[in-house]
């Protein structure tokens, strides 16, 4: 399958050992270029009749502007939401142009300079912008969760748990993060039940399983280059399973020797040993990752695939027939985990943004309220085959998808019980983070090295002075 940007682009988002890339260098901001907003009015233009049905005071033939980031999930579900607004006869008038973007830094970072940024902006991508440069430039969006949708309830109480974490920063919550995440490894339910092959609970099933695996002329594991840190992030997850915020809090916060503690390293050291027992397929650092991805849902060559839910989507039209997809939380190391029973990463993804300095901030907020409705979101789910923040939405039968079911499922078990990842995302590590990944999986790193590496980029931003640290809690 032929390499698709937008698709890297959105995934590398998503995940949480992904790039939002740092396009400034470090120190230099867009703050520094334009003032700071935050107030809530937003570009001073001409405000509305605050209503029910106008909760945030749309002007009357009001003109909403939206750039959306056009990855794996389109633009078509904002579409929808737009016309559904552009039909609330409360608005009087409004209407909504939405803009597929795949550069969203290299075409709105001047926009941001320059005063005007759009009303709405889907900051997604391995082109997004910065999160530490624009910041103190970006709405509250309390009151967006504070609002009744359209069906009358107050948004807040209709959403997952959790979902306003990833996008809070110092205590501000300014990024609305629209689809729902689960992080677990992925299988072909069919092809275990076929083989009377038993679902891993731990890091120590893995080597029974690779040698059942091998027997068959099959690998447990397989990689693409592009996606070699979607195993840091099945690492650096387990590991916070097994032994909480032990391990989250140092990782999160960029401190010395955060890469040593011992789930961690116990965790690699498994791992280290499945590669070199030649239970993961080598050559991945050379593979394309839909040509990976292919290779375990099409062909069947490799048993297990770490990955966010986007993946069912995403290979939709290369996955093998009666293939089944389900997916389980990532393992912890062993059964001594400290976390409740259920506890895994899951987190909001595509974050939307409301710029303070846009002509009609309250019409981005309106179109937020608008997707957050729930027709906008069943229609998501449904043709996404992924539930959004917005809870009820997928029915028992996961519109016929078995990985949506297991998805609600691992969800349901979590309840509270869930958490996220932010460092690598807010600092831009990721770039630095793949060449090692893809070494480490290809044998040609030991647990004692990879430690080293990831350190020493930890060790990099954290005495880098010209970069902004946020403590995350």
């Amino acid at each position: 399958m032929e390499l698709n940007e937008a698709s890297i682009s959105r995934r590398n988002l998503l995940r949480g050992a992904a790039a939002a890339a740092m396009l400034l260098p470090f120190g230099m901001t867009l703050a520094s270029c334009a003032a700071p907003g935050g107030g809530g009015n937003g570009g001073g233009g001409p405000k509305g009749e605050v209503t029910s049905d106008n909760p945030f005071g749309v002007a009357a033939n009001a003109k909403v502007d939206a750039v959306i980031f056009d990855g794996g999930y389109g633009v078509d579900y904002v579409e929808n939401a737009a016309k559904i607004m552009e039909g609330n006869e409360g608005l009087d008038g409004a209407t909504v142009t939405v803009s597929a973007s795949t550069k969203i830094a290299q075409e709105l970072q001047p926009r941001f300079v320059g005063g005007n940024p759009p009303d709405l902006i889907d900051n997604s991508g391995a082109n997004s912008i910065g999160w530490n440069t624009i910041l103190d430039q970006l709405e509250e969006l309390d009151d967006v969760l504070d609002a009744e949708n359209l069906e009358g309830t107050k948004i807040r109480d209709t959403l997952f748990g959790g979902v306003e974490a990833p996008g809070t920063f110092d205590g501000r919550f300014v990024a609305l993060n629209y689809v729902m995440t689960v992080y677990g490894i992925w299988y072909s339910s069919s092809l275990f039940e076929e083989n009377g092959w038993d679902v891993p609970k731990s890091w120590q099933d893995l080597k029974s399983l690779g040698e059942k695996a091998k027997a068959q002329g099959k690998y447990l594991f397989l990689w693409g280059k592009e996606a070699a840190t979607y195993y840091q992030t099945m690492v650096v997850d387990s590991a916070v399973i097994q032994a909480g915020d032990d391990v989250r809090l140092p990782l999160e916060n960029l401190e010395e020797g955060c890469w040593s503690h011992p789930a961690l390293q116990g965790i690699l050291t498994i791992l280290h040993d499945l590669i070199q027992s030649g239970y993961v397929k080598p050559g991945g650092g050379g593979t394309q990752f839909t040509q990976a991805q292919a290779q375990w849902s099409l062909d069947q060559e490799a048993l297990l695939y770490p990955s966010g839910s986007w993946i069912e989507n995403e290979m939709k039209d290369t996955t093998a027939e009666n293939f089944m997809m389900k997916g389980i939380a990532e393992l912890p190391l062993d059964g001594s985990q400290t976390t409740p029973a259920g506890t895994m990463r899951a987190e909001a993804g595509e974050p939307f943004v409301v710029p303070s300095k846009a002509k009609n901030p309250a019409g981005g907020k309106e179109l937020l309220r608008t997707m957050l409705s729930k027709e906008s979101a069943t229609a998501f789910a449904k043709s996404k085959l992924a539930p959004t923040i917005v809870k009820d939405t997928v029915p028992a039968d996961g519109f016929g998808s078995t990985a949506l079911v297991s998805q609600s499922e691992l969800l349901a078990a979590a309840g509270e019980n869930v958490f996220t990842i932010k460092s690598f995302n807010l600092y831009g590590m990721n770039s630095d983070q793949l060449p090692i990944w893809n070494s480490f999986l290809d044998g040609k790193m030991s647990v004692e090295e990879i430690t080293k590496q990831l350190q020493a980029l930890t060790d990099k931003v954290r005495e880098d002075s010209s970069v902004t640290k946020i403590e995350i809690k």
